[in-house]
């Protein structure tokens, strides 16, 4: 709300600072921090992307031909073809099957995957020929300065550890510095303006699905999602100081409603109610039950903001087409990342779920990754076929039942989704319940980053609820990886926590496949339920390997047990492997990532350093 004359010859009221100049080399500035960041990442991601495969994997969602043939008939148990060594000490509870005949005759419909790996016999190799399957490990930051990852993993609140307090302290910091230079808001209303005019294209950058500082952080855009709220309110602040202080002169002076009959200050209202309605609707409550409602005010506030912050100023011309070059970007990227097939969707009624199979598509994401899906059905409502809603993979790419997906009943959308599930008529090709819809599915998002799960000495998942989807795609790519003779892990852990344990039981089968397909790395899943239940799933039914207990897990013993494991169990060729550090992931409720990372920081500095180090990797739920 100024005169465009006065900001384009803007220095301050003083004469000394060129307002423009200085918010410019503060934009500079923000610049050099982010390429700070990025370096610190270079190293990891030259070892990852130093396999030809991880160029094809993570990007973009594709179809491939596979070379896949089902076995005609059991194979017998088979011992790695390198001679064992027995380790120091026994492991507890190494899983073992005795025979593949049990699983062999329960169906691909009973147990929710199509893909069996026991067709895969892994070729001895030695020397170099092995090395070169192994995948580069290069430990994180975190692993390399425990105590600073351990300060920075501290909880201020739930959710909110210190390292992002940090982040957003310093960014409040380099902004207060262009406000105050020389310059008192209350009186000098421009200068917030400009400065809040700067950080119109980092607002936008930042809300994009593929943003380029995502990019080159290896960071997904929900993890970044807390510094686009944080500049947000920063900016519609800025804005509405700088508005405020213009209409307080005006009013002093007597001349209001003649500045607002100017068009450039009409614009600035316009500009101004367009990002205050934007924030309106943006809080948790609007988040979580009217997301339409939000994402509307949200894509209405973006449009009209930038022609009304460009009719207002001119002279921002260059913002507001760095603005509006990000958004055009991320949509022509959403674009190419879309594909449109046919999927099966099942009800899964003990997990309280919708199970999604789209076999046509079948390769191009990375383990622990999330696709968003619109389903483009009528019986979804009149507004839920345009929703498009996030959702963890839950299969590993390249097998005949191609990308999964496990829809927790959590909502309207997921509820309706869960019902037209229920009313599915019999008759499809495997003689099971299904309904063919169609779905538009975008992605892959997010992910691990650099971090490659099969670089590390062992693996620890602790998931609660429908995180398991993240667990499931992580282990069957572990296990596969194995079987190819591509994978440092010596050991895998799971715990998942659940309400109910009738949870278990549809996921029985895939907990039992995967153990008889671990043959080289000791794979153990335990269960925990917390609620009570008139009836649990016999002891007989539950392969050796998985343990269903009743209470919260306790995941401070389960990591301490796992550490000692890695340091002294390893058998044929990974006993002379080096030891390359623990990753745990995390998936479920925020609280569960507070535990987690609790539990992380509290590991001895000692026991820490003798397995190389322990890495974190958190998805949690909610908004």
């Amino acid at each position: 709300m100024s005169d465009p004359t006065t900001l384009e010859t803007s220095s301050d009221s003083s004469g000394s600072v060129n307002a423009l100049g200085l918010v410019f080399h503060v934009d500079i500035f923000l610049l050099a921090v982010a390429a700070v960041f990025t370096l610190a990442t270079l190293p990891r991601a030259f070892a990852r992307l130093s396999r030809s495969i991880e160029w094809r994997r993570g990007h973009i969602l594709r179809s491939t031909r596979l070379d896949y043939r089902r076995p005609r008939r059991p194979l017998p148990p088979r011992s790695p073809p390198t001679p064992a060594k027995k380790p120091t000490t026994k492991p507890p509870e190494e899983p073992h099957v005795a025979s593949s005949s049990g699983h062999d005759a329960i169906t691909s419909e009973e147990s929710h995957t199509y893909v069996s790996h026991t067709n895969l016999i892994r070729r001895p190799s030695t020397g170099k020929a092995a090395a070169k399957l192994l995948p580069p490990h290069v430990r994180a930051w975190s692993a390399v300065l425990p105590p600073v990852a351990n300060l920075l993993r501290y909880r201020l609140d739930s959710g909110f550890p210190l390292g992002q307090a940090l982040v957003l302290g310093l960014y409040s910091a380099i902004l207060v510095y262009p406000v105050f230079l020389k310059s008192d808001p209350f009186t000098d209303p421009l200068r917030t303006g400009i400065v809040a005019m700067s950080q119109i294209p980092l607002v936008y950058i930042l809300g994009t699905k593929n943003n380029l500082l995502g990019m080159f952080l290896a960071m997904g855009y929900e993890k970044l999602n807390y510094v686009h709220r944080y500049a947000g309110m920063m900016l519609i602040l800025l804005s509405n100081v700088h508005a405020i202080g213009y209409i307080y002169e005006w009013v002093f002076e007597g001349k209001l409603s003649v500045y607002l009959k100017e068009p450039s200050n009409k614009w600035a209202l316009v500009a101004l109610v367009a990002i205050d309605t934007l924030y309106l609707f943006s809080n948790s409550f609007w988040r979580r039950k009217a997301y339409n409602v939000f994402f509307g005010s949200h894509i209405i506030g973006f449009i009209v903001f930038l022609p009304a912050v460009y009719a207002h100023q001119p002279v921002v011309l260059h913002y507001v087409l760095a603005a509006t070059g990000a958004y055009g970007l991320d949509h022509i990227l959403r674009l190419l990342k879309t594909r449109l097939f046919h999927g099966r969707i099942r009800p899964m009624p003990d997990l309280s779920m919708t199970r999604i199979e789209i076999p046509e598509l079948n390769s191009g994401w990375r383990a622990g990754q999330h696709v968003r899906i619109r389903v483009l059905s009528s019986a979804m409502g009149w507004i839920g076929w345009a929703e498009v809603h996030p959702f963890t993979i839950a299969s590993v790419a390249k097998t005949p039942e191609g990308l999964v997906l496990m829809c927790k009943n959590a909502g309207g959308w997921t509820k309706k989704l869960y019902e037209m599930a229920k009313v599915a008529g019999y008759g499809s090709e495997d003689g099971g319940i299904s309904r063919s819809v169609l779905i538009m599915v975008e992605g892959p998002y997010g992910g691990p980053g650099h971090s490659v799960f099969a670089s590390y000495s062992a693996a620890v998942f602790v998931v609660g609820g429908s995180g398991i989807t993240f667990a499931l795609s992580a282990l069957q790519d572990l296990v596969r990886v194995d079987l190819e003779g591509a994978s440092r892990v010596k050991l895998i852990e799971l715990v998942w926590s659940v309400q109910d344990p009738s949870s278990l039981t549809p996921l029985l089968p895939q907990f039992t496949a995967l153990l008889q397909q671990s043959v080289y790395t000791p794979l153990h899943i335990s269960v925990h339920y917390t609620r009570a239940a008139d009836t649990l799933p016999s002891k007989a039914s539950l392969p050796p390997g998985v343990t269903l207990t009743a209470g919260r897990p306790r995941i401070g013993k389960v990591l301490d047990a796992v550490l000692q494991r890695t340091m002294s169990y390893g058998s044929g060729v990974k006993a002379a492997m080096s030891i390359t550090g623990v990753i745990v992931g995390v998936c479920g409720p925020v609280g569960l990532g507070d535990e987690v990372a609790q539990v992380v920081s509290s590991v001895d500095a000692s026991r820490r350093w003798a397995v190389g180090g322990i890495e974190m990797h958190e998805e949690t739920f909610g908004w």
